[in-house]
């Protein structure tokens, strides 16, 4: 394998020669994942690369390409966010990103490392995948939103209301004015016949009399 960084003399006409079809490593060439979500990345390769180093780099060329996660000794390696799995029994690799942001957007490559011993160059077999990340959807932000709405609800709903009836107490007839009032019924019955019998005996006495003769 040639060093990231250096190996800038290779000839355009070289790179040029790896176009889609001719690879012995493929995968999807756009992926696209929501924020929040995992993404999945699969890599094909022959069977003579079973043996290799897989690995998933950012960048647009493979000489500058920065490694983020490489299987090493083992099938399977990770580093953050990001794990590699490799699958020799299928011939593939896959690679696995969690919790997408979208500061993840941008140029990846799937790559096997290709040491000297088993190139002239030791020029990597790769390809690039342009990753893109969408916000979250309309619907999964309801998803979300929903549920504390639905809390405070039901919250509200569990609460006892409070009326003007319970705070403000309605007003009590007092007895004495319930006494009074009928004191005053029996007063106004039991007199007015007798003032009207005074009246009467009144007017009699006053009547004026006819002189006899």
């Amino acid at each position: 394998m040639i060093p990231r960084g250096i190996g800038l003399w290779l000839p355009s006409a070289l790179l040029l020669s790896r176009v889609p079809g001719c690879f012995p490593l493929r995968g999807p060439s756009s992926v696209t994942g929501t924020v929040g979500e995992s993404l999945s990345v699969t890599c094909q390769y022959e069977e003579r690369f079973k043996m290799n180093k897989k690995y998933w780099c950012r960048g647009s060329h493979v000489l500058l390409c920065k490694d983020i996660v490489k299987t090493g000794g083992s099938e399977e390696a990770r580093n953050g966010r990001v794990s590699i799995r490799d699958d020799p029994d299928n011939l593939t690799f896959t690679v696995t990103l969690e919790s997408l942001t979208l500061e993840d957007a941008g140029t990846y490559m799937c790559g096997v490392d290709i040491p000297f011993t088993n190139h002239p160059l030791g020029i990597d077999e790769f390809f690039k995948v342009e990753l893109s990340v969408v916000p979250v959807t309309g619907s999964s932000l309801w998803s979300i939103t929903t549920v504390p709405e639905t809390i405070r609800s039901s919250l509200v709903h569990a609460q006892p209301s409070v009326t003007t009836e319970d705070t403000i107490p309605a007003p009590r007839a007092r007895p004495w004015s319930l006494l009074g009032s009928l004191y005053l019924c029996i007063l106004v019955f039991l007199e007015l016949p007798v003032f009207l019998c005074m009246l009467c005996a009144v007017l009699w006495v006053n009547r004026p009399q006819r002189c006899c003769g």
